[in-house]
């Protein structure tokens, strides 16, 4: 019997489809954003294009690489991450002891060591887990076309509008001044502390693998990988994403960040249901009032969140991925508006998430960023657990 093989299928349409939408919106919007805010705006929406193709095709996802640590014991994701804030560390320091490239000045993330960060980034990792994605990976896969994460990403910015209303209460918790290793230890001594540990949590991670297994395992690094379909190794991912972060602060003066759009947005969304947000101490703030009144496409962080999901779309077509399933589960529906919801609100009261607070942070040798990734683990480790309660493998 023979078939007619000449008209592709239902998924090689969507494929094509997506990666048509991808381009063409990226194109108009580089076009718009440079026309209407400049050409650092549209680079910045070039950098997180770039990034949300690196995010799907490595899978660098934090919450895979945690989540495998506890169920398996293998912490290869993990060791990757270090690798990636090792050599970030390495490109930070230079340039945030120059304080000033090209005319931009540039700045660290630090933040205080609050009460809030430990609380915060614990809801967090709980909700990473629960919700399927962190700050980066909900908007890689939903850009993706994992309809199960605009569920948490919506829960995720509804989540941040709610820390943003009980923002006031958390700014009254104790705390100590932001500390940063590179202002009191200088550059060596910042380099040399960090070295330490990352060293620290990537040998802790190899001899946890190798009591539950015996040894670790051979590195896949030396397989074939396609550039534009993937998957690509993970030190690739880690490598790539440190230059994504590099370029953001060159071009954007601080570090990469994800969530304080989500709280820009679901703002945006209470003003036209009629929520009056003047009232609020959060959006009181000199910045936050600004970023209020403009359009978001003036906002760094929401052109950057916006070409992940591009980005994404665009790689997710290219490797013939791009299949969006409306078919979810009650369990694992609840899991994601309750995981978003936390992710949202833990991001908010903890001064960022996994790349503002944890990635940005620690590159920027602040503290707070290790103090986050502490806690963060554990709600992680708690989050794990918890998901056979919702049918989550």
């Amino acid at each position: 019997m023979n078939f007619d093989t000449s008209h592709p299928d239902i998924t090689q349409i969507q494929n094509r489809r997506g990666m048509g939408v991808a381009l063409i919106i990226s194109v108009l919007f580089a076009l718009y954003l440079t026309n209407t805010y400049g050409w650092r705006q549209a680079a910045l929406f070039a950098v997180g294009l770039s990034a949300g193709v690196i995010l799907y095709h490595a899978a660098f996802g934090f919450t895979a690489a945690w989540r495998e640590v506890v169920t398996t014991g293998r912490g290869a994701g993990l060791r990757a991450q270090m690798v990636m804030l090792g050599v970030a560390v390495l490109c930070f320091v230079p340039l945030l002891s120059q304080g000033e490239f090209a005319g931009t000045n540039l700045r660290g993330s630090v933040a205080p060591l609050s009460a809030s960060i430990p609380v915060g980034a614990f809801m967090f990792g709980v909700g990473m887990q629960l919700g399927g994605g962190c700050a980066s990976g909900t908007l890689f896969t939903a850009g993706g076309g994992n309809v199960r994460m605009l569920v948490t990403l919506a829960g995720f910015i509804a989540g941040s509008l709610i820390g943003t209303w009980h923002w006031p209460a958390w700014q009254g918790v104790p705390r100590l001044a932001p500390f940063s290793l590179l202002e009191n230890y200088g550059a060596l001594g910042a380099i040399s502390i960090s070295m330490v540990l990352f060293a620290s949590v990537w040998f802790a991670a190899s001899a946890y693998e190798k009591h539950r297994h015996g040894s670790l395992p051979s590195t896949d690094d030396d397989k074939p990988f396609s550039l534009l379909r993937g998957p690509w190794p993970l030190i690739a991912g880690a490598l790539a994403l440190v230059l994504v972060n590099v370029s953001t602060l060159l071009l954007a003066g601080r570090p990469w960040g994800v969530t304080s759009a989500f709280a820009l947005w679901g703002g945006k969304l209470a003003v036209i249901f009629g929520l009056d947000l003047n009232t609020w101490a959060y959006w009181q703030r000199a910045g936050s009032a600004a970023s209020l009144d403009a359009s978001v496409f003036n906002d760094v962080t929401s052109v950057m969140n916006i070409g992940i999901m591009l980005g994404a779309l665009l790689a997710a077509s290219l490797a013939r991925k791009f299949a969006p399933s409306f078919k979810l589960p009650l369990g694992s529906l609840m899991a994601a508006i309750i995981g978003g919801l936390l992710l949202g609100y833990g991001a908010r009261i903890a001064f960022g998430c996994n790349i503002g607070a944890y990635f940005s942070g620690i590159s920027s040798t602040s503290m707070h960023g290790w103090l986050w990734f502490a806690a963060a683990f554990a709600g992680s480790t708690l989050g794990t657990r918890l998901r056979p309660l919702f049918g989550l493998s």
